[in-house]
């Protein structure tokens, strides 16, 4: 059996902390160049935050993963992708991308994070 240890920002790993009702949650990577094939269905997942901290603060077990647009990946999980709004979460993926926002500013143009959800939270 293989784990892996997925780096994961502060704010999202603090917003899922705070959600015992969820029974899944999404693992989004901001740049959605690829799949994740590391890890088969129910091997460990963990979550690591970054740089200072450098603490593994969860885990689930992976299911699968897919590349999706951000649109697509918030109404499948919604607040289950670390994030009270899609406008959040959009501004995530944009700061780690360090891309602005679409000049229109009614909704940011819609990134495409690699996805990979876990099932079951440790």
């Amino acid at each position: 059996m293989r784990a892996w240890v997925a780096v994961t920002d502060k704010d999202w790993y603090r917003f899922l902390s705070r959600r015992s009702d969820f029974d899944e949650i999404n693992f989004w990577q901001p740049g959605g160049n690829r799949e994740f094939h590391t890890l088969s269905p129910g091997e460990p997942f963990l979550f690591k935050l970054h740089y200072p901290d450098n603490a593994i603060v969860g885990g689930g077990f992976f299911t699968h993963s897919s590349r999706v647009p951000a649109s697509v990946a918030w109404d499948a999980f919604g607040e289950k992708n670390g994030a009270i709004a899609y406008e959040e979460m959009c501004r995530r993926i944009e700061r780690y991308r360090r891309a602005p926002l679409d000049p229109r500013g009614i909704r940011p143009r819609p990134p495409q994070p690699g996805s990979s959800p876990c099932g079951r939270p440790a």
